[in-house]
């Protein structure tokens, strides 16, 4: 009977043992199999998100000021110009004897070659202070010299300063006047020196969008754009459509970077007319602008124009570009050429 009740003993203890075998075995086999499941979920790649294009021609989220920058625009200066590209904005106003000059805009450029710099004209002044810009130039007129000690305007003198701030080229059978130019990166340099402000007060002038802007349906075609300043100066732009920008020459003839070798290219053109007038008693003929006010113009891009209108309430104040609607214009990621031509010029887009 005592070994009955051992054998049974002993199977049931076998018994148990099997039990517990197989619940531990079930449980490794359920544990394994998790894990190969939440492995393959976890080595199974997640859809990438698309990163939202962003504005390239300016760091939209930089307080730095820009660095405005007046151009010799002489024919016999042009073929010399240097580092034009990289300026996100540009002005071109007419000065004495028909000629122009420009007025360009670098933010947060190092460029070591920048030019061929000339001297200030007064109502420049009224683009620099839109901009909150420093006023880089060589030399200025009378009226110029008085509104920047008048106006307290942050301004870099090649006359006051030399090198590295500024120097001559070496370019042979030019005029010592066409060599000028500029270091931006040593210019940030002198702006320590001097102590001057270093974050804007003001916003873009521009609204850029990061995609293409969509112009209204009855904006009309704009591939071949003619600006006439005077008898000696037009400045003319072709489209080129696979590019999606416009190809800049000056008096029909390519209007080329002297250190590239590349025509000059832009995005976005705003173009309009004002009154100029000659200054009584200046032996120069040195010119006076009448603009400020409200007018008319156009914005071209992308092979496309509209009409816009433009107002500018003070010398310091922003322009403000409005379409027909009156909203104000968002133009195209790129730089921006603004043509403020005398009356007496002529506009034709085609």
């Amino acid at each position: 009977m005592k070994k009955l009740k051992k054998k049974n003993l002993i199977i049931l203890m076998v018994i148990g043992i099997l039990l517990i075998g197989g619940v531990t075995a079930s449980v490794l086999f359920l544990t394994k199999d998790n894990s190969k499941t939440n492995n393959s979920h976890n080595n199974k790649e997640e859809p990438k998100k698309e990163e939202e294009p962003t504005v390239q021609i300016v760091d939209l989220n930089s307080t730095s000021r820009p660095y405005a920058v007046m151009i010799n625009n002489l024919g016999a200066a042009r073929p010399y110009h240097t580092g034009l590209q990289d300026a996100y904005l540009v002005y071109e106003i007419v000065v004495e004897g028909g000629i122009t000059r420009y007025l360009a805009l670098f933010k947060d450029k190092t460029n070591e070659v920048v030019g061929n710099v000339r001297s200030a004209r007064h109502y420049y002044i009224d683009y620099v202070l839109e901009n909150d810009a420093y006023y880089v130039h060589w030399g200025w007129s009378p009226q110029a010299q008085s509104d920047i000690s008048s106006l307290d305007i942050d301004n870099l003198n090649g006359l006051t300063y030399g090198s590295p701030y500024f120097f001559r080229q070496n370019i042979s059978g030019v005029n010592t006047e066409h060599k000028a130019f500029t270091n931006l990166s040593e210019l940030a340099n002198l702006v320590d020196r001097l102590g001057y402000r270093k974050e804007t007060n003001k916003d873009l002038l521009l609204n850029y969008s990061a995609t293409s802007v969509e112009l209204p349906s009855d904006a009309t075609d704009a591939t071949e754009i003619d600006i006439k300043y005077s008898g000696s100066s037009t400045t003319n732009y072709v489209y080129d459509s696979d590019a999606k920008v416009y190809k800049q020459f000056v008096n029909d003839k390519e209007h080329t970077d002297y250190e590239t070798k590349k025509q000059y290219t832009v995005k976005n053109i705003i173009v309009y007319q004002v009154g100029n007038t000659t200054i009584a008693g200046d032996n120069k003929g040195r010119q006076d602008l009448d603009n400020i006010g409200t007018g008319e113009g156009y914005f071209i891009t992308e092979g496309k124009t509209i009409p816009i209108t433009w107002e500018k309430d003070s010398r310091s104040s922003q322009t403000v570009y409005r379409d027909k609607s009156g909203e104000e214009i968002t133009v195209n990621d790129g730089n921006t050429w603004i043509h403020i031509v005398p009356k007496s010029g002529k506009i034709s887009i085609s």
